[in-house]
């Protein structure tokens, strides 16, 4: 008994490690101006995201969108991790897939003019973080020994990539749409592996997949 009650106790300590699915407040970057309003919602194609669309919100108020150069908030700063030149490729591939859905749905114009949306995005994280638990990983033995991995930075980890975003009404400056977006990308070797632009090209595409089925239906 005494030794199941422990097993439980490693296991609950080893499970409230696993990743989140969708950015906790510690997370927000500040790009967006308020994050009150903003709650847990599952997207068209079954992803958790963290998002908030005006009450008074009508799509076809709008005829056009002004898609703003998509930037990193705050400041990238290149580490051993991830070098300068993936943070641009990672920056320019968002920047290019976000604009290809978009325009698919809207007209693109050059400068927001009235009756655009005006999208602004933020790439606020890249980053990798340890693997949920397996099946396989929950027993005794494979349990101890999983969490000496996590501990020691040996376990392998999810590539990350943190997505703010919101849409204002460029007539009166006022967003009615805000999205927080964790997304995962391709599994890493260990703690210390560098994340490259491909690690987390599939976070981006799982991204766009959802500005293109995105509905307020």
């Amino acid at each position: 008994m005494v030794f199941a009650k422990s097993t439980l106790a490693l296991l609950a300590v080893l499970l409230a490690g696993c990743a989140a699915k969708t950015a906790d407040q510690s997370q927000y970057s500040g790009f967006l101006k308020s994050y009150s309003e903003i709650k847990p919602v599952t997207t068209a194609t079954g992803h958790e995201t963290l998002r908030w669309i005006a009450p008074d919100y009508q799509a076809n108020r709008y005829t056009s969108l002004y898609f703003a150069p998509v930037v990193y908030y705050p400041r990238a700063q290149p580490s051993e991790r991830v070098s300068a030149a993936t943070l641009e490729q990672i920056r320019s591939y968002t920047e290019s897939r976000l604009k290809s859905a978009l325009a698919a749905r809207k007209k693109l114009i050059d400068k927001p003019q009235p009756g655009s949306l005006i999208v602004k995005t933020a790439i606020t994280a890249v980053t990798a973080e340890n693997k949920d638990m397996q099946f396989y990983e929950v027993v005794p033995i494979a349990a101890v020994v999983a969490g000496t991995m996590a501990a020691t930075g040996h376990r392998s980890q999810n590539a990350e990539l943190f997505l703010e975003a919101e849409a204002i009404d460029a007539a009166t400056g006022k967003p009615v749409i805000k999205v927080i977006r964790k997304g995962y990308g391709k599994t890493v070797a260990n703690g210390t592996a560098p994340i490259t632009a491909t690690d987390v090209q599939s976070a981006i595409d799982d991204m766009v997949k959802d500005v293109a089925a995105f509905s307020t239906q």
